[in-house]
């Protein structure tokens, strides 16, 4: 597994994102862009996957940008991660897939077969509002570097 630019920049934007519309208002990508110095082109994209995946919605227009389409509660990094189109699967090990030789005779499978539950879990286990609730005192939460 390995998180790119596009799935770390989604989780930041998010968490601005959370931050910044906590009373609800949209906000706009170049705010977005503007808080966590990242491509307002880039953001477009991302936020795309995100409209797409039922993350966020978005208002057209002036006064238009990007709200939580759920609540902070329910989304987790994973719905995130996923949605920006990031594999969380440490390794492709699929027993049930044609081309693998080893169909019937891998040991190894359950190894990273549970591997792969255990990050998808813990990812899972992460809500945006655990990590606005952690970070609450911190002033910086809309500029987190990563």
């Amino acid at each position: 597994m390995r998180i790119t630019t596009r799935g770390r920049y989604a989780l930041r934007a998010s968490l601005a994102l959370a931050k910044m519309g906590m009373n609800g208002e949209p906000v706009s990508i170049n705010s977005l862009s503007g808080e966590e110095h990242i491509s307002s082109v880039f953001l477009e994209q991302i936020f795309f996957k995100l409209r797409k995946a039922g993350i966020v919605s978005s208002v057209r227009g002036p006064g238009g940008g990007f709200s939580f389409a759920q609540p902070l509660e329910k989304l987790t990094v994973k719905n995130i991660l996923e949605a920006a189109g990031e594999d969380l699967d440490i390794t492709f090990c699929d027993k049930r897939s044609k081309n693998c030789e080893w169909v019937g005779e891998c040991m190894s499978h359950e190894v990273w077969t549970t591997a792969n539950e255990k990050v998808k879990e813990y990812f899972s286990g992460i809500t945006l509002s655990s990590i606005l609730e952690k970070n609450k005192n911190s002033p910086q939460l809309g500029s987190m570097k990563t």
